[in-house]
Parts: structure tokens; C-alpha cells; sequence
């Protein structure tokens, strides 16, 4: 990790972590349900689909200050979704981020309305919380693109074909199809979003979302090779919980080596998409070296 980067990530993440809770605390709401969904955003977590909206306007050169509103509410969503994946009827994990799961600590019925509250006060953020420099067509578009990387066609699908393809064998082509879904659409939304918001061309926002492909099959590709040669300490959940569950994973179909060969094309392809651009290069350089050498 480069200085440059490091110190953009600790001063970012900090900032972002200030204001979930702050409007998380605001919220008028049993107290009952705002611990359950404060256990869950203050658990920890790289913080990584935030920090990739005020990348990209960091990169352009453009004010990070609406970048702070979106980049929670993508991070609220994502929170949900680990709360949901975490229950009995999902994944059934007892850790996440090295602490009881939600559902461990509040019950059942209490994470799954703690994910429900997640999802349903992240839009608010952007139609409330963002600057009134931003117009209301921008808001309603950032809101349409995030419905289509959290819902039915974007991470939602991909977990319900996830789930489907447990103790199945799937083809390589399939498992990019359920990753492409599953985690890349919310990272594309993150680096469309700071785009959008930095008055980006139309044709490098397009480009970006390629990149945000690139990136996230790369994430979840690193996602698998932790699940083999992590270690439990570091990426706070047991490792080797996939061959557990009979998942279809990288390693499984390409092998080890295979896998990591993997991630360094889809690393490379991001990071050349990234040097055609009309913005610094740098810090989103560094993110995608930062993705795929990560540890937890």
C-alpha cells in the first residue's frame, strides 16, 4: 500500500464510519432495533464500496462531500445483506468480522428487521442527505442504479443463484454470472456513483463499469483463495467455510494457482481501462493492487 493511498483510506474510512453512526443515532425507532443495526455498521470492515465513490471524485479532482451520503448508503445495503447471509435459513454463520453474528446476539426476528431498516433508510441518504448542488434527476439516477445493483438483477439474484448452486457443480461461465451479480454490481455502483457525481463523460462512465466488473470478480475471486489459505484472525469468520457449504468456487474449478492467475488478468484489466481515462490514475491503481493482495 502506498502512502498516498493509506492515508487517503484512514482518513476516508473514519469519516464514513463518523457518519453512519450519526445517522443511524438520529433516527427515531425502537431502541430495541437501532443497537441491532448499530452492532452490525460499527462491526468493523474494510469500508471498501464507500471509499470507492470518493475515490473516483478524488480522482477526478472533484469535492468528496456528497460522495459521503451515497458511499453510507451503499454501505448500508451491504450491511443488510451480511446480516441476511449470516441467518440459519442463509449461510448460517456464527462470526462475522471476528463477533457473534447479528442474529447470535439480537435473535432472529431482530436482524432480520435490522437488515430490513438498512435497506429502506439507505435511499433516504441519497434523496435527503446529499447537497442541493446535486439535481433531482442526479438523485433519481444514483436511486435507479442503486436498485439495480442491490435488487432482483444485481446482488439479490446473485445470492438467490448463489444459494442454488450449493452442492451443484456450475460451469466457470455460471460462476462468473452469480459473482457478477452477487458482488460486482454493488462495487460497480460505487464507482459509477462518484462518476456520476463528478460530472464524468457518459462514455468513461460506461468504461467504469467495466472496470467496477473487473474489480469485483477480482474481490470475490480474492474472497475465495482466503477461504483456503486465509487465516480466521485476520478475515474474522473460519476458513474453509465454502468447502463446507459444497460452494462452487474459483480454486474448486481452476485450481489454486489457476484462481490467482485469475485475479491478476482481472486486476490488469482494470487497471488498463483505468489509464485511458480523464482522471488521475493513481489512487484507483493502487485500489486494485489493494483488492487483490488483501488479507481479510
Amino acid at each position: 500500500m502506498t502512502n498516498k493511498l493509506d492515508a487517503f483510506l484512514a482518513s476516508r474510512k473514519q469519516m464514513i464510519e463518523q457518519q453512519l453512526s450519526l445517522y443511524t443515532e438520529r433516527l427515531d425507532m425502537p431502541e430495541s432495533l437501532k443497537k441491532s443495526m448499530l452492532y452490525s455498521l460499527e462491526a468493523g470492515g474494510k469500508r471498501l464500496r464507500p471509499l470507492v465513490v470518493l475515490a473516483v471524485l478524488n480522482a477526478y479532482g472533484k469535492d468528496e462531500k456528497d460522495g459521503i451520503p451515497v458511499g453510507c448508503a451503499v454501505e448500508m445495503i451491504h450491511t443488510y445483506s451480511l446480516i441476511h447471509d449470516d441467518l440459519p435459513c442463509m449461510d448460517d454463520d456464527d462470526l462475522r468480522r471476528g463477533k457473534p453474528t447479528n442474529h447470535k446476539v439480537f435473535g432472529e426476528a431482530a436482524a432480520v428487521l435490522a437488515g430490513d431498516g438498512l435497506l429502506t433508510e439507505s435511499f433516504k441518504l441519497i434523496t435527503s442527505h446529499v447537497s442541493e448542488e446535486v439535481s433531482a434527476e442526479k438523485r433519481l439516477r444514483l436511486v435507479d442504479e442503486l436498485i439495480s445493483a442491490a435488487g432482483t438483477e444485481g446482488m439479490v439474484g446473485g445470492q438467490a443463484a448463489d444459494m442454488e448452486a450449493e452442492q451443484k457443480q456450475v460451469t466457470l461461465k455460471e460462476l462468473e454470472s452469480i459473482h457478477e451479480r452477487k458482488t460486482a454490481k454493488l462495487l460497480g455502483f460505487s464507482v459509477t456513483a462518484g462518476a456520476i457525481l463528478a460530472d464524468a463523460p457518459e462514455d468513461e462512465i460506461e468504461k467504469l463499469r467495466l472496470f467496477s466488473s473487473h474489480i469485483g470478480i477480482g474481490f470475490q475471486i480474492r474472497d475465495d483463495i482466503l477461504d483456503i489459505e486465509g487465516h480466521e484472525e485476520k478475515i474474522g469468520k473460519p476458513v474453509g467455510s465454502d468447502t463446507t457449504n459444497e460452494k462452487s468456487t474459483y480454486p474448486s474449478l481452476l485450481t489454486l494457482e489457476g484462481a490467482k492467475e485469475k485475479l491478476a488478468h482481472h486486476i490488469s484489466e482494470a487497471k488498463q481501462i483505468v489509464s485511458g481515462l480523464s482522471l488521475e490514475k493513481e489512487l484507483l491503481h493502487d485500489l486494485c493492487d489493494l483488492i487483490a493482495a488483501r488479507d481479510h
